[in-house]
Protein backbone atom coordinates (compact mmCIF):
# COMPACT_ATOMS: atom_id res chain seq x y z
CA UNK A 1 0.00 0.00 0.00
CA UNK A 2 1.37 3.38 -0.98
CA UNK A 3 2.39 6.28 1.30
CA UNK A 4 -0.24 8.75 2.49
CA UNK A 5 -0.45 11.91 0.42
CA UNK A 6 -1.72 15.41 1.15
CA UNK A 7 -5.08 16.59 -0.09
CA UNK A 8 -3.58 18.95 -2.66
CA UNK A 9 -1.81 16.11 -4.44
CA UNK A 10 -5.00 14.12 -4.62
CA UNK A 11 -6.98 17.07 -5.96
CA UNK A 12 -4.64 17.56 -8.92
CA UNK A 13 -4.63 13.92 -9.94
CA UNK A 14 -6.23 13.29 -13.37
CA UNK A 15 -9.74 11.84 -13.29
CA UNK A 16 -9.73 8.10 -13.73
CA UNK A 17 -6.24 7.42 -12.39
CA UNK A 18 -5.93 5.49 -9.13
CA UNK A 19 -4.77 7.51 -6.13
CA UNK A 20 -2.48 6.19 -3.41
CA UNK A 21 -5.43 4.58 -1.70
CA UNK A 22 -6.85 2.82 -4.72
CA UNK A 23 -9.81 5.07 -5.68
CA UNK A 24 -10.03 5.22 -9.46
CA UNK A 25 -13.08 7.41 -9.82
CA UNK A 26 -13.74 9.82 -6.95
CA UNK A 27 -17.49 10.20 -6.44
CA UNK A 28 -18.60 13.17 -4.36
CA UNK A 29 -16.63 14.13 -1.29
CA UNK A 30 -16.73 10.95 0.80
CA UNK A 31 -13.50 9.26 1.80
CA UNK A 32 -12.69 5.99 3.49
CA UNK A 33 -8.92 6.26 3.54
CA UNK A 34 -8.21 9.77 4.91
CA UNK A 35 -8.17 9.50 8.72
CA UNK A 36 -8.17 13.30 9.13
CA UNK A 37 -11.52 13.61 7.36
CA UNK A 38 -14.92 12.50 8.58
CA UNK A 39 -18.03 11.83 6.60
CA UNK A 40 -19.89 14.14 8.94
CA UNK A 41 -17.78 17.04 7.69
CA UNK A 42 -19.63 16.83 4.38
CA UNK A 43 -23.12 16.64 5.84
CA UNK A 44 -24.15 19.86 4.13
CA UNK A 45 -23.66 18.23 0.75
CA UNK A 46 -25.93 15.27 1.44
CA UNK A 47 -27.05 13.14 -1.44
CA UNK A 48 -27.68 14.61 -4.83
CA UNK A 49 -31.14 13.09 -5.06
CA UNK A 50 -32.84 12.29 -1.80
CA UNK A 51 -35.91 11.49 -3.78
CA UNK A 52 -34.07 8.40 -4.93
CA UNK A 53 -33.76 7.31 -1.32
CA UNK A 54 -37.27 8.19 -0.18
CA UNK A 55 -39.28 7.45 -3.33
CA UNK A 56 -41.20 4.23 -3.11
CA UNK A 57 -42.71 2.00 -5.69
CA UNK A 58 -45.69 3.03 -7.69
CA UNK A 59 -48.86 3.48 -5.69
CA UNK A 60 -51.06 0.40 -5.79
CA UNK A 61 -53.99 0.39 -8.12
CA UNK A 62 -57.31 1.35 -6.58
CA UNK A 63 -59.76 -1.46 -7.17
CA UNK A 64 -62.43 -0.44 -4.67
CA UNK A 65 -65.59 0.99 -6.15
CA UNK A 66 -68.18 2.00 -3.58
CA UNK A 67 -70.91 2.81 -6.10
CA UNK A 68 -74.05 0.69 -5.94
CA UNK A 69 -74.04 0.29 -9.73
CA UNK A 70 -70.35 0.21 -10.66
CA UNK A 71 -71.06 -1.19 -14.14
CA UNK A 72 -73.90 1.23 -14.92
CA UNK A 73 -71.92 3.01 -17.62
CA UNK A 74 -71.09 -0.22 -19.41
CA UNK A 75 -74.73 -1.39 -19.17
CA UNK A 76 -76.18 1.89 -20.53
CA UNK A 77 -73.74 1.98 -23.43
CA UNK A 78 -74.50 -1.61 -24.38
CA UNK A 79 -78.27 -1.06 -24.14
CA UNK A 80 -78.21 2.10 -26.26
CA UNK A 81 -75.86 0.54 -28.80
CA UNK A 82 -77.88 -2.65 -28.98
CA UNK A 83 -81.21 -0.94 -29.63
CA UNK A 84 -79.77 1.62 -32.04
CA UNK A 85 -78.40 -1.28 -34.05
CA UNK A 86 -81.82 -2.91 -34.02
CA UNK A 87 -83.44 0.37 -35.13
CA UNK A 88 -80.94 0.76 -37.95
CA UNK A 89 -81.46 -2.80 -39.21
CA UNK A 90 -85.28 -2.66 -39.30
CA UNK A 91 -85.17 0.77 -40.95
CA UNK A 92 -82.85 -0.47 -43.66
CA UNK A 93 -85.13 -3.46 -44.19
CA UNK A 94 -88.14 -1.13 -44.55
CA UNK A 95 -86.31 0.92 -47.14
CA UNK A 96 -85.17 -2.12 -49.11
CA UNK A 97 -88.61 -3.77 -49.07
CA UNK A 98 -90.33 -0.41 -49.71
CA UNK A 99 -92.80 -0.64 -46.87
CA UNK A 100 -95.77 1.78 -47.26
CA UNK A 101 -96.20 4.80 -44.98
CA UNK A 102 -92.49 4.84 -44.18
CA UNK A 103 -92.43 7.98 -42.00
CA UNK A 104 -95.43 7.00 -39.91
CA UNK A 105 -93.92 3.58 -39.33
CA UNK A 106 -90.53 5.18 -38.51
CA UNK A 107 -92.03 7.22 -35.69
CA UNK A 108 -93.62 4.12 -34.20
CA UNK A 109 -90.37 2.16 -34.53
CA UNK A 110 -88.58 4.90 -32.59
CA UNK A 111 -91.16 4.66 -29.82
CA UNK A 112 -90.91 0.87 -29.74
CA UNK A 113 -87.10 1.08 -29.66
CA UNK A 114 -87.17 3.47 -26.69
CA UNK A 115 -89.55 1.20 -24.78
CA UNK A 116 -87.38 -1.84 -25.58
CA UNK A 117 -84.35 -0.01 -24.17
CA UNK A 118 -86.26 0.81 -20.96
CA UNK A 119 -87.34 -2.83 -20.55
CA UNK A 120 -83.73 -3.93 -21.09
CA UNK A 121 -82.58 -1.51 -18.40
CA UNK A 122 -85.00 -3.12 -15.94
CA UNK A 123 -83.52 -6.50 -16.84
CA UNK A 124 -80.14 -5.05 -15.91
CA UNK A 125 -81.45 -3.80 -12.55
CA UNK A 126 -82.99 -7.19 -11.78
CA UNK A 127 -79.74 -8.97 -12.65
CA UNK A 128 -77.75 -6.72 -10.32
CA UNK A 129 -79.38 -8.59 -7.42
CA UNK A 130 -77.35 -11.62 -8.47
CA UNK A 131 -74.09 -9.75 -9.10
CA UNK A 132 -72.23 -12.01 -6.63
CA UNK A 133 -73.74 -15.24 -7.95
CA UNK A 134 -71.92 -17.77 -10.10
CA UNK A 135 -71.81 -17.46 -13.86
CA UNK A 136 -74.31 -20.35 -14.28
CA UNK A 137 -76.81 -18.69 -11.95
CA UNK A 138 -76.47 -15.38 -13.71
CA UNK A 139 -77.12 -17.03 -17.06
CA UNK A 140 -80.14 -18.88 -15.67
CA UNK A 141 -81.56 -15.70 -14.16
CA UNK A 142 -81.05 -13.85 -17.45
CA UNK A 143 -82.92 -16.56 -19.32
CA UNK A 144 -85.85 -16.34 -16.91
CA UNK A 145 -86.01 -12.54 -16.97
CA UNK A 146 -86.03 -12.41 -20.75
CA UNK A 147 -89.36 -14.32 -20.90
CA UNK A 148 -91.60 -11.68 -19.22
CA UNK A 149 -89.55 -8.95 -20.91
CA UNK A 150 -90.29 -10.49 -24.35
CA UNK A 151 -94.02 -10.81 -23.57
CA UNK A 152 -94.20 -7.24 -22.28
CA UNK A 153 -92.39 -5.82 -25.27
CA UNK A 154 -94.45 -7.89 -27.70
CA UNK A 155 -97.68 -6.58 -26.14
CA UNK A 156 -96.33 -3.02 -26.18
CA UNK A 157 -95.20 -3.34 -29.79
CA UNK A 158 -98.62 -4.70 -30.81
CA UNK A 159 -100.34 -1.80 -29.03
CA UNK A 160 -98.16 0.79 -30.77
CA UNK A 161 -98.71 -0.59 -34.27
CA UNK A 162 -102.24 -2.05 -34.15
CA UNK A 163 -104.18 -0.42 -31.30
CA UNK A 164 -103.14 3.23 -31.04
CA UNK A 165 -104.37 4.87 -34.27
CA UNK A 166 -103.37 2.00 -36.58
CA UNK A 167 -102.22 2.97 -40.05
CA UNK A 168 -104.14 1.88 -43.17
CA UNK A 169 -101.56 -0.75 -44.01
CA UNK A 170 -101.92 -2.20 -40.54
CA UNK A 171 -105.72 -2.29 -40.84
CA UNK A 172 -105.47 -4.16 -44.14
CA UNK A 173 -103.19 -6.75 -42.56
CA UNK A 174 -105.61 -7.07 -39.66
CA UNK A 175 -108.60 -7.68 -41.94
CA UNK A 176 -106.91 -10.40 -43.96
CA UNK A 177 -106.59 -12.72 -41.00
CA UNK A 178 -110.34 -13.02 -40.50
CA UNK A 179 -109.90 -13.18 -36.74
CA UNK A 180 -111.54 -11.27 -33.94
CA UNK A 181 -109.44 -8.40 -32.50
CA UNK A 182 -108.82 -10.31 -29.25
CA UNK A 183 -107.74 -13.52 -30.97
CA UNK A 184 -105.57 -11.60 -33.41
CA UNK A 185 -103.94 -9.73 -30.55
CA UNK A 186 -103.17 -12.90 -28.59
CA UNK A 187 -101.90 -14.70 -31.67
CA UNK A 188 -99.65 -11.80 -32.68
CA UNK A 189 -98.25 -11.30 -29.18
CA UNK A 190 -97.48 -14.99 -28.64
CA UNK A 191 -95.88 -15.48 -32.04
CA UNK A 192 -93.70 -12.39 -31.85
CA UNK A 193 -92.66 -13.08 -28.24
CA UNK A 194 -90.33 -15.85 -29.38
CA UNK A 195 -88.42 -13.45 -31.65
CA UNK A 196 -88.25 -10.76 -28.97
CA UNK A 197 -87.12 -13.34 -26.40
CA UNK A 198 -83.97 -14.10 -28.40
CA UNK A 199 -83.40 -10.38 -28.89
CA UNK A 200 -83.38 -9.76 -25.13
CA UNK A 201 -81.44 -12.98 -24.55
CA UNK A 202 -78.73 -11.74 -26.94
CA UNK A 203 -78.24 -8.56 -24.91
CA UNK A 204 -78.38 -10.48 -21.62
CA UNK A 205 -75.67 -12.87 -22.83
CA UNK A 206 -73.53 -9.94 -23.88
CA UNK A 207 -74.02 -8.24 -20.50
CA UNK A 208 -73.25 -11.39 -18.51
CA UNK A 209 -70.07 -11.93 -20.53
CA UNK A 210 -68.96 -8.31 -20.11
CA UNK A 211 -69.71 -8.24 -16.37
CA UNK A 212 -67.85 -11.51 -15.89
CA UNK A 213 -64.87 -10.15 -17.80
CA UNK A 214 -64.97 -7.03 -15.63
CA UNK A 215 -64.99 -9.13 -12.46
CA UNK A 216 -62.00 -11.10 -13.72
CA UNK A 217 -60.16 -7.88 -14.48
CA UNK A 218 -60.89 -6.52 -10.99
CA UNK A 219 -59.77 -9.81 -9.45
CA UNK A 220 -56.53 -9.65 -11.42
CA UNK A 221 -55.98 -6.08 -10.24
CA UNK A 222 -56.60 -7.09 -6.63
CA UNK A 223 -54.22 -10.02 -6.99
CA UNK A 224 -51.59 -7.70 -8.47
CA UNK A 225 -52.02 -5.26 -5.58
CA UNK A 226 -51.76 -8.04 -3.00
CA UNK A 227 -48.71 -9.50 -4.73
CA UNK A 228 -47.05 -6.07 -4.81
CA UNK A 229 -47.84 -5.43 -1.16
CA UNK A 230 -46.49 -8.85 -0.23
CA UNK A 231 -43.31 -8.16 -2.18
CA UNK A 232 -42.90 -4.78 -0.50
CA UNK A 233 -43.42 -6.36 2.91
CA UNK A 234 -40.80 -8.99 2.12
CA UNK A 235 -38.36 -6.35 0.90
CA UNK A 236 -38.89 -4.27 4.04
CA UNK A 237 -38.41 -7.29 6.28
CA UNK A 238 -35.17 -8.21 4.53
CA UNK A 239 -33.94 -4.62 4.42
CA UNK A 240 -34.64 -3.95 8.11
CA UNK A 241 -32.45 -6.88 9.08
CA UNK A 242 -29.38 -4.94 7.95
CA UNK A 243 -29.28 -1.97 10.31
CA UNK A 244 -29.42 -3.91 13.63
CA UNK A 245 -26.71 -6.26 12.36
CA UNK A 246 -24.43 -3.42 11.33
CA UNK A 247 -25.20 -1.40 14.47
CA UNK A 248 -24.30 -4.36 16.69
CA UNK A 249 -20.86 -4.70 15.07
CA UNK A 250 -20.20 -0.95 15.16
CA UNK A 251 -21.19 -0.60 18.82
CA UNK A 252 -18.79 -3.42 19.69
CA UNK A 253 -16.00 -1.50 17.98
CA UNK A 254 -17.08 1.71 19.68
CA UNK A 255 -17.03 -0.04 23.05
CA UNK A 256 -13.45 -1.18 22.43
CA UNK A 257 -12.41 2.39 21.56
CA UNK A 258 -13.95 3.74 24.75
CA UNK A 259 -12.35 1.06 26.92
CA UNK A 260 -8.97 1.86 25.36
CA UNK A 261 -9.61 5.59 26.06
CA UNK A 262 -9.40 6.58 22.41
CA UNK A 263 -12.10 9.17 22.97
CA UNK A 264 -11.41 11.35 19.93
CA UNK A 265 -11.53 8.37 17.63
CA UNK A 266 -14.69 7.14 19.33
CA UNK A 267 -16.32 10.55 18.92
CA UNK A 268 -15.47 10.62 15.22
CA UNK A 269 -16.91 7.14 14.80
CA UNK A 270 -20.11 8.23 16.57
CA UNK A 271 -20.46 11.21 14.23
CA UNK A 272 -19.92 9.01 11.20
CA UNK A 273 -22.37 6.46 12.54
CA UNK A 274 -24.97 9.19 13.04
CA UNK A 275 -24.47 10.43 9.48
CA UNK A 276 -24.75 6.91 8.08
CA UNK A 277 -27.98 6.11 9.88
CA UNK A 278 -29.48 9.50 9.08
CA UNK A 279 -28.97 8.72 5.40
CA UNK A 280 -30.05 5.07 5.49
CA UNK A 281 -33.03 5.22 7.84
CA UNK A 282 -34.71 7.81 5.63
CA UNK A 283 -34.49 5.45 2.67
CA UNK A 284 -37.58 3.58 1.54
CA UNK A 285 -36.66 -0.12 1.83
CA UNK A 286 -38.46 -0.86 -1.43
CA UNK A 287 -36.83 1.97 -3.37
CA UNK A 288 -34.11 1.78 -5.98
CA UNK A 289 -31.29 4.32 -5.95
CA UNK A 290 -28.65 5.24 -8.53
CA UNK A 291 -25.51 3.16 -8.26
CA UNK A 292 -23.63 6.39 -7.58
CA UNK A 293 -25.65 6.93 -4.37
CA UNK A 294 -25.16 3.31 -3.33
CA UNK A 295 -21.40 3.73 -3.72
CA UNK A 296 -21.55 6.88 -1.57
CA UNK A 297 -23.32 4.96 1.16
CA UNK A 298 -20.68 2.24 1.09
CA UNK A 299 -17.90 4.81 1.25
CA UNK A 300 -19.63 6.33 4.25
CA UNK A 301 -19.72 2.92 5.92
CA UNK A 302 -16.08 2.25 5.03
CA UNK A 303 -15.15 5.61 6.54
CA UNK A 304 -16.36 4.19 9.85
CA UNK A 305 -14.37 1.00 9.34
CA UNK A 306 -11.30 3.05 8.41
CA UNK A 307 -11.27 4.30 11.98
CA UNK A 308 -11.03 0.71 13.18
CA UNK A 309 -8.40 -0.34 10.64
CA UNK A 310 -6.48 2.82 9.67
CA UNK A 311 -3.45 0.91 8.32
CA UNK A 312 -5.07 -2.29 7.06
CA UNK A 313 -7.97 -1.18 4.86
CA UNK A 314 -7.58 -0.02 1.28
CA UNK A 315 -10.45 0.39 -1.15
CA UNK A 316 -10.50 0.38 -4.93
CA UNK A 317 -13.68 1.43 -6.72
CA UNK A 318 -13.94 1.15 -10.47
CA UNK A 319 -17.40 2.01 -11.78
CA UNK A 320 -17.70 3.34 -15.36
CA UNK A 321 -19.33 6.76 -15.58
CA UNK A 322 -22.10 5.46 -17.85
CA UNK A 323 -23.25 3.05 -15.11
CA UNK A 324 -23.46 5.59 -12.29
CA UNK A 325 -27.13 6.34 -13.06
CA UNK A 326 -28.24 2.70 -13.17
CA UNK A 327 -30.65 1.82 -10.37
CA UNK A 328 -30.03 -0.80 -7.69
CA UNK A 329 -31.94 -1.72 -4.50
CA UNK A 330 -30.89 0.61 -1.72
CA UNK A 331 -28.10 -0.78 0.51
CA UNK A 332 -27.86 -3.96 -1.55
CA UNK A 333 -24.06 -3.79 -1.21
CA UNK A 334 -24.07 -3.19 2.55
CA UNK A 335 -23.97 -6.83 3.72
CA UNK A 336 -21.44 -7.69 1.01
CA UNK A 337 -19.03 -4.89 1.97
CA UNK A 338 -19.61 -5.59 5.66
CA UNK A 339 -18.69 -9.26 5.18
CA UNK A 340 -15.56 -8.23 3.29
CA UNK A 341 -14.50 -6.10 6.26
CA UNK A 342 -15.52 -8.65 8.90
CA UNK A 343 -13.93 -11.70 7.29
CA UNK A 344 -11.36 -10.21 4.95
CA UNK A 345 -9.93 -7.27 6.91
CA UNK A 346 -10.61 -8.08 10.55
CA UNK A 347 -9.24 -11.64 10.29
CA UNK A 348 -6.12 -10.77 8.30
CA UNK A 349 -2.77 -9.78 9.71
CA UNK A 350 -1.68 -7.59 6.82
CA UNK A 351 -3.14 -4.88 4.63
CA UNK A 352 -6.28 -5.86 2.70
CA UNK A 353 -7.75 -4.28 -0.40
CA UNK A 354 -11.48 -4.30 -1.03
CA UNK A 355 -12.28 -3.84 -4.71
CA UNK A 356 -15.69 -2.82 -6.02
CA UNK A 357 -16.18 -2.81 -9.77
CA UNK A 358 -19.14 -2.86 -12.12
CA UNK A 359 -19.79 -3.55 -15.78
CA UNK A 360 -22.74 -4.10 -18.09
CA UNK A 361 -23.18 -7.20 -20.21
CA UNK A 362 -26.20 -8.52 -22.15
CA UNK A 363 -28.59 -6.06 -20.52
CA UNK A 364 -27.47 -6.93 -17.01
CA UNK A 365 -25.56 -4.95 -14.43
CA UNK A 366 -22.73 -6.94 -12.84
CA UNK A 367 -21.20 -5.74 -9.56
CA UNK A 368 -18.28 -7.55 -7.97
CA UNK A 369 -16.93 -7.00 -4.45
CA UNK A 370 -13.57 -8.71 -3.90
CA UNK A 371 -11.15 -8.76 -1.01
CA UNK A 372 -7.73 -10.35 -0.80
CA UNK A 373 -7.90 -11.04 2.92
CA UNK A 374 -6.96 -14.23 4.70
CA UNK A 375 -10.35 -14.85 6.32
CA UNK A 376 -13.14 -16.72 4.54
CA UNK A 377 -16.85 -16.25 5.16
CA UNK A 378 -18.83 -19.02 6.77
CA UNK A 379 -20.81 -21.61 4.89
CA UNK A 380 -22.79 -20.19 1.98
CA UNK A 381 -21.29 -16.79 2.64
CA UNK A 382 -23.10 -16.44 5.95
CA UNK A 383 -21.72 -15.00 9.12
CA UNK A 384 -20.76 -18.39 10.48
CA UNK A 385 -22.12 -18.32 13.99
CA UNK A 386 -23.44 -14.77 13.55
CA UNK A 387 -26.95 -13.44 13.11
CA UNK A 388 -27.58 -15.25 9.81
CA UNK A 389 -28.02 -12.13 7.69
CA UNK A 390 -25.11 -11.87 5.25
CA UNK A 391 -25.29 -12.85 1.63
CA UNK A 392 -28.51 -14.82 2.06
CA UNK A 393 -30.24 -11.50 2.72
CA UNK A 394 -28.77 -10.05 -0.47
CA UNK A 395 -29.81 -13.05 -2.55
CA UNK A 396 -33.37 -13.00 -1.20
CA UNK A 397 -33.72 -9.25 -1.78
CA UNK A 398 -32.57 -9.58 -5.37
CA UNK A 399 -34.95 -12.48 -6.03
CA UNK A 400 -37.84 -10.63 -4.38
CA UNK A 401 -37.12 -7.55 -6.47
CA UNK A 402 -36.19 -9.03 -9.87
CA UNK A 403 -37.13 -12.72 -9.76
CA UNK A 404 -34.88 -15.12 -11.64
CA UNK A 405 -33.38 -12.25 -13.63
CA UNK A 406 -31.03 -11.44 -10.74
CA UNK A 407 -28.82 -13.41 -8.40
CA UNK A 408 -25.79 -13.56 -6.16
CA UNK A 409 -22.71 -15.73 -6.77
CA UNK A 410 -19.87 -15.93 -4.28
CA UNK A 411 -16.88 -18.01 -3.28
CA UNK A 412 -13.17 -17.99 -2.45
CA UNK A 413 -10.70 -17.01 -5.17
CA UNK A 414 -7.91 -19.30 -6.31
CA UNK A 415 -5.40 -16.51 -5.72
CA UNK A 416 -6.71 -15.84 -2.22
CA UNK A 417 -9.50 -13.76 -0.83
CA UNK A 418 -13.21 -13.85 -1.53
CA UNK A 419 -15.43 -12.52 -4.33
CA UNK A 420 -19.14 -11.77 -4.36
CA UNK A 421 -20.78 -11.27 -7.76
CA UNK A 422 -24.20 -9.60 -7.99
CA UNK A 423 -26.14 -9.38 -11.24
CA UNK A 424 -29.49 -7.77 -12.04
CA UNK A 425 -31.30 -6.15 -15.00
CA UNK A 426 -30.01 -2.75 -16.06
CA UNK A 427 -32.57 -0.10 -15.11
CA UNK A 428 -32.26 3.65 -15.20
CA UNK A 429 -34.53 6.07 -13.39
Amino acid sequence: MGENRGENDAEHEPLGAADAFGYRRPIGAFSTNLPRLSASAFDAQGFSDRGGLTGGMDKPLSVTDARRLPDLGMALKSIVGFWLLYMALVTVRAIVLQYPEFWGMLARRCAATAIGAVITFFIYLAMRAARNASLARKATLAGILCLPAALLFSATNYTIFYVIAPLDSMMMEWDTHGLTPLMLALKSIVESSLSWYFLFAAWSAFYVAMSYARELRISDQRAAVFAREAQEAQLRALRYQINPHFLFNTLNSLSSLVLSKRTETAERMLMNLSTFFRATLSADPTADVPLEEEIKLQRLYLDIEQIRFPDRLTVEIDVPDELLDTCVPVLILQPVVENAVKYGVARSRGAVTIRINAHEEAGRLHIKVKDNGEGVAGENGEDGGGTGVGLRNVRERLIARFGDRAGCLHGPDLDGGYTVHLYMPVARG
